[in-house]
């Protein structure tokens, strides 16, 4: 938002100044430097990226968007204002640090992006582990039913006993299995 009123207001003053004898503006004596112009820029565009719910967070914590960026970087709109309209005549160096802003963005976005990839895989790998436990509780819960199943029957049939044995030592096998996932 603050980003757009700057680019119309921006706009508004180079046509003004075009349509005007083209007389070179006084250098103003607190004039920003243009790396501090970048970094206020900078700021500007995410605060007027940021969505409403952000916002309302924000605005929660005491965060004011009218003046944030003015009062980050300790000057006013006045200063703001005569800076952007000395460095708006001297189209090379207004270029210069538009440049640096928009590369400074596409870092940003960049690194962004890498770290919700970060989030979402160790999302991905937390809700993997706990699957993993939840099926570990379960497959040892399952065990231990078994053998208390053994210890309340009688079991004189071999076969039934070697059915038993067989799903018992696949549960252990599975059990096994899982524990070396953990443990790797």
């Amino acid at each position: 938002m603050i980003f757009k009123r700057l680019t119309i207001y921006l706009s508004i003053l180079i046509v003004i100044s075009a349509c005007h004898d083209l007389e070179k503006p006084k250098k103003p004596d607190n004039l920003i430097s243009k790396e501090k112009m970048v970094d206020i820029l900078i700021d500007a565009k995410i605060i007027s990226l940021a969505n409403p719910v952000n916002r309302k967070i924000m605005e929660d914590h005491g965060v004011k968007f009218n003046t944030y960026v003015y009062d980050k970087h300790n000057i006013d709109s006045l200063q703001f204002a005569l800076s952007n309209e000395y460095y708006a005549f001297y189209i090379k160096d207004y270029e210069e640090i538009f440049l640096k802003v928009k590369d400074s963005l596409e870092i940003l976005k960049v690194k962004f992006k890498d770290e919700e990839e970060k989030e979402r895989i160790e999302a991905e790998k937390r809700k993997e582990d706990s699957l993993i436990v939840a099926f570990t509780e379960k497959d040892s819960t399952s065990l231990l039913k078994i053998r208390d199943s053994l210890k309340v029957l009688s079991i004189k049939d071999s076969i039934t006993e070697m059915l038993i044995d067989r799903r018992l030592e696949e549960i252990r096998t599975v059990i096994d299995s899982i524990s070396d996932k953990d443990s790797r």
